[in-house]
């Protein structure tokens, strides 16, 4: 069994997951907004370290600079926007469902053994990644994915160990 702390997170995380299948469109506004504020955060962030090296690298400054001003500028977008959150988070399960079906047909042809099971486990997971974002268009739809994700999240922490994840070999 894991330690009380994980325990302690795994019921928070399942607690967590219950309330954002509960109240779907509230639990994806709220991730709007965290989400917009981080990224006007990094944004901002950006912005300060492009004035900061501009005596250094120019050619890096003004690439900060123009990220930060993107960042900013999306973030404020993605602020409170349910529909821009849903839009985001459905082209994110596009984009990795596209690479892991691409990297499991590679892995198909590879000549290890091993490596054709893991092809053939990554295209499943491409095409399951497809179809989650096929659904994650719909706030509703986005919400039970968010809840289900944090419930198996919190059934995992019940039983994992983060010592056991974080083990180096000593030698």
């Amino acid at each position: 069994m894991a330690k009380e702390n994980n325990v302690l997170l795994g019921i928070l995380a399942i607690i967590l997951g219950i309330l954002v299948i509960a109240f779907p469109i509230f639990s994806v506004f709220t991730a709007s907004v965290l989400a917009g504020l981080a990224i006007i955060f990094l944004g901002i962030s950006l912005l300060a370290k492009s004035f900061g090296a501009w005596g250094e690298n120019k050619g890096a400054s003004i690439a900060s600079l123009i990220l930060g001003i993107i960042a900013v500028v999306v973030g404020i977008g993605l602020f409170g926007s349910v529909v821009a959150f849903s839009f985001l988070a459905s082209f994110w399960l596009y984009f990795a469902g596209f690479f892991l079906i691409i990297s499991g047909v590679m892995s198909l042809f590879s000549e290890e053994t091993m490596g054709k099971g893991v092809g053939g486990l990554g295209i499943i997971l491409g095409i399951l990644y497809m179809i989650l974002a096929s659904y994650a268009w719909n706030p509703h739809y986005l919400a039970m994915i968010i809840g289900i994700w944090l419930i198996f999240d919190g059934i995992a922490l019940f039983f994992v160990k983060p010592s056991d994840l974080m083990k180096t070999e000593s030698t």
